[in-house]
């Protein structure tokens, strides 16, 4: 059994085979968020602090922070924004750059263990990044795409995560610190694409045994009505082995479909998180007095 522990200053998340899924928040990213961009390289933090605290009201367990803007200082405005998130929540953070530098300017100032997001399977950046998830003792996302680009061929891609977790070891990074992207692909334009992602998984799962997490949205690029498609992908993936996604959590729909699939893959003992989060209490209340007339009825015939 795989557990993937990260961590803020005072919370572990602990992302399993047989964990309720972790749903990591998506919404600090500027990308194709032109006002929040702006905010951001203008250092307005305000929209930040809102989908901060929205994310965890709406139950996400982890956020993912990016703060990819052109023309900008993305390591400095990437600290900055960890510093002010961690600030507002205990939540474990996953820091999303593609800049090196950036990464490691998120990792300095982040308190706890933190999921860093991410390496592929390029020999320069397997170099680049794994001795600072060493350094920093961090868990990292690896995506499964190299130099060759991303193959439509699910074994292709499982051989890269295979050499990513391979190379991780000879860094002393053990297998449960990485966290593979299998790489969704639009369903629009692949048609096999979720039916290879889901193969993929369960190969991750059985025969590398590490966790696994994507960006949940790209399954439905391009489509109308995405929250559907996104609701119906995610628990069957999850039926497959996958253990984590960035995704939207103020998306309710996709939320309780989460959920009810840890329900059903026994993830959720006794239902308790489901009942918590769906009972209603004035149905519950009103059940609860109609049992007590019934009780009281069958009294007075008596």
């Amino acid at each position: 059994m795989t557990d993937t522990v990260v961590s803020s200053a005072t919370r572990e998340v602990v992302i399993g085979f047989e964990r309720p899924f972790v749903i990591i928040g998506e919404r600090i990213n500027p990308t194709g968020r032109k006002l929040l961009a702006a905010e951001m390289a203008a250092g307005n933090f305000e929209r930040v602090k809102a989908d901060t605290l929205a994310q965890i009201e709406a139950g996400a367990h982890m956020l993912d922070v990016n703060a990819g803007i052109p023309l900008a200082d993305e390591p400095a405005i990437l600290a900055r924004t960890i510093e002010l998130v961690q600030s507002l929540t205990d939540v474990p953070l996953s820091i999303d750059s593609s800049i090196v530098a950036a990464l490691e300017a998120g990792l300095k100032v982040y308190k706890g263990k933190a999921l860093l997001n991410s390496v592929t399977g390029e020999e320069e950046r397997l170099e680049a990044v794994l001795p600072l998830v060493k350094k920093y003792g961090a868990a990292v996302i690896a995506i499964s795409n190299d130099e060759t680009g991303i193959s439509e061929d699910p074994d292709v891609r499982f051989e890269v995560a295979r050499k990513i977790v391979h190379r991780a070891a000879d860094h002393g990074i053990a297998a449960c610190d990485i966290v593979v992207d299998p790489l969704v692909m639009p369903i629009g334009a692949i048609g096999q694409a979720g039916r290879q992602v889901m193969r993929l998984v369960h190969r991750l799962r059985t025969e590398l045994k590490v966790n696994t997490s994507c960006g949940a949205s790209n399954v439905s690029f391009g489509l109308p009505n995405r929250e559907g498609i996104n609701a119906a992908f995610l628990p069957m993936a999850i039926a497959s082995g996958m253990t984590s996604a960035i995704t939207n959590p103020l998306q309710e729909d996709l939320v309780r479909a989460i959920m009810g699939a840890d329900v059903l893959m026994g993830h959720d003992p006794q239902c308790t998180r489901w009942i918590r989060r769906y009972r209603d209490p004035a149905a519950g209340g009103a059940e609860i007095e109609a049992a007590r007339g019934r009780r009281e009825s069958r009294r007075r015939r008596a």
